[in-house]
């Protein structure tokens, strides 16, 4: 038993964080109480600043601290490419390999009927009309090889049809992550090589 009602309403907080028990945030929250107030103070308030500042990019939906991300803006990247994801993380994981140079489009998350998830979710509207506006040769699909991620993908290439039939490729990760994993956990390796050797999309989908 907490002999704290603040201590175990912030126990409930932390615990509320993916993959934080209640004994390890117990642990979190007993660490903070012994620190400084400044120390503390320092802490939230890096929390809440983040929350108030972060962005998403008005092109890609990458996470940002101006209104378009750091990929975006940045001469370097190859604008012809785009590459689907979903989420963050996934982008942050690709951009880990050094292996990808194009720009990026984060769908928020993946079509998911049993979870409520449906294309009206994510950020799947504008990504025809930023193909056309942006010049865009490729499309590559770098989701979870899933059912969820599998149509996820599936309904992006419908949607897109008349563009692939205007010229635009469209392209998947090789399968060396493994089916039913998240991408985002692929060692960096393989995820390179993956995106590196992209198959055709529709010989995928004929596979």
């Amino acid at each position: 038993m907490i002999p704290s009602k603040y201590i175990e309403n912030a126990v409930d907080e932390m615990a509320s964080l993916p993959g934080v028990g209640r004994k390890t945030a117990l642990r979190y929250v007993l660490d903070l109480l012994g620190r400084s107030e400044e120390d503390v103070a320092r802490f939230s308030d890096a929390l809440r600043t983040m929350r108030e500042e972060v962005k998403l990019c008005r092109s890609c939906n990458n996470i940002s601290d101006e209104e378009i991300c750091a990929v975006c803006a940045s001469p370097a990247r190859d604008r012809t490419l785009v590459c689907i994801v979903e989420d963050i993380r996934d982008l942050m994981a690709l951009e880990s390999t050094q292996q990808y140079k194009g720009l990026y489009h984060v769908l928020g998350g993946k079509i998911s009927p049993m979870d409520g998830i449906g294309p009206g979710d994510l950020h799947i509207a504008g990504l025809r009309e930023r193909l056309d506006a942006e010049g865009v040769h490729e499309v590559i699909f770098a989701l979870s090889p899933t059912m969820e991620g599998d149509t996820t993908a599936y309904y992006i290439y419908k949607k897109i049809e008349t563009a692939i039939a205007g010229g635009l490729k469209v392209s998947t990760l090789t399968r060396g992550v493994a089916v039913g994993d998240e991408l985002r956990y692929a060692d960096e390796v393989t995820l390179g090589k993956s995106i590196l050797h992209r198959t055709p999309y529709d010989k995928a989908l004929q596979g």
